[in-house]
């Protein structure tokens, strides 16, 4: 079994900046593809960010030029810096992952960030 833990959400005024965190319990290695998703209250869950094993990453267009996605293979944890934050990034943030060859995804706990305007 995988456990992911995220870390790093809180309350920040709009223009401030937040990193969160997803430490994994095993060797992100195992993984083919990690995701950070957001869930707006009344809204479903959207993917935000990917990064592969490969370090291939991709944003949806909304966070573009603003947030990055990270990994420290090393200390199996992914990042997610975000900066130039605006009330519309408010909801939580999950930290999702692949397991190479299979058809498993793993979920974490989520972490709230609200932004105030």
């Amino acid at each position: 079994q995988v456990q992911l833990v995220e870390s790093g959400g809180g309350l920040v005024q709009a223009g401030g900046s937040l990193r969160l965190s997803c430490a994994a319990s095993r060797s992100i290695f195992r993984f083919s593809a990690m995701y950070w998703f957001r869930q707006a209250p009344g809204k479903q869950r959207d993917m935000v960010a990917v990064i592969t094993s490969g370090g291939v990453t991709n944003y949806v267009d909304s966070v573009k030029g603003r947030f990055t996605i990270s990994r420290d293979n090393a200390e199996n944890t992914i990042y997610l810096q975000m900066n130039s934050l605006k009330p519309e990034d408010t909801a939580v943030y999950y930290c999702s992952a692949h397991l190479l060859g299979t058809a498993q995804n793993y979920w974490g706990q989520g972490t709230q960030v609200t932004v105030s305007s």
